[in-house]
């Protein structure tokens, strides 16, 4: 059984949401959506994100074991999630499209609906080689 977080863990979680997070970064539909979905729907959109994560890395990465484990388990999720964030805004921004400076709001819209789908894609490769 594995308790730690290690080097691999975290090269799998930026692979995973790079693979989701490049093409969907691309698209003008999301930019789009970062400048027109209403707050409310964005928290919604944040909320599926980290209920679907939670559900996969329960079932899927500690294959519903977390009763020695459950720090490890909020920290897998927390983790996934802002390393997943980070490759968005690291793509946003090589792509011109992270107003972080000039419309901040505009730029974190963006990084949550692109997280969604690529924290999914970075929790399955991460549960690749587990148990």
């Amino acid at each position: 059984m594995k308790y730690s977080f290690n080097f691999e863990d975290a090269s799998q979680i930026f692979v995973g949401a790079f693979a989701l997070a490049v093409p969907i970064s691309f698209s003008e539909e999301a930019w789009r959506l970062g400048e027109t979905l209403p707050v409310i729907n964005l928290c919604m959109l944040l909320t599926l994100s980290v209920i679907f994560l939670t559900l996969y890395t329960y079932e899927s990465v500690f294959q519903r074991d977390i009763s020695a484990r459950k720090l490890v388990f909020i920290l897998r999720i927390v983790t996934a999630y802002c390393m997943t964030a980070m490759v968005v805004m690291l793509v946003l921004f090589c792509i011109n499209k992270f107003p972080l400076l000039s419309d901040p709001l505009v730029a974190l819209k963006r990084v949550i609906i692109i997280s969604m789908p690529a924290s999914m894609g970075a929790i399955v490769v991460d549960s690749f080689d587990k148990e």
